[in-house]
């Protein structure tokens, strides 16, 4: 059984760039320290960032977001992701009308 230790709170400057980039408030879930009862085991839950239906894993005072595990986004090029995201959006949701 898993036993919260430690509330991690969200970094308030990286928390302040990325609605800046995103041009909107984010769903954030703040991160938690918990522990494996009866073991040595102690698992540290990742921050997750909700922008725009997406999710992404986040890590305080890094400036990369993970989008899945295989595709790491640059805070930098977040902004240019999230327009790909949204235009991928309109397309399957046009194409739907048409079929």
């Amino acid at each position: 059984m898993l036993k919260i230790k430690e509330k991690l709170e969200f970094d308030e400057e990286l928390k302040k760039k990325i609605e800046y980039i995103c041009n909107t408030t984010p769903t954030i879930i703040n991160s938690n320290i918990q522990n494996i009862d009866k073991t040595n085991i102690t698992y540290i839950e990742n921050y997750r960032i909700i922008i725009k239906k997406t999710t992404f894993l986040a890590f305080n005072y890094s400036n990369t977001l993970l989008d899945n595990l295989s595709n790491k986004i640059e805070l930098k090029d977040l902004e240019n992701f999230i327009k790909q995201l949204n235009y991928v959006k309109i397309l399957t949701s046009n194409s739907s009308l048409l079929d």
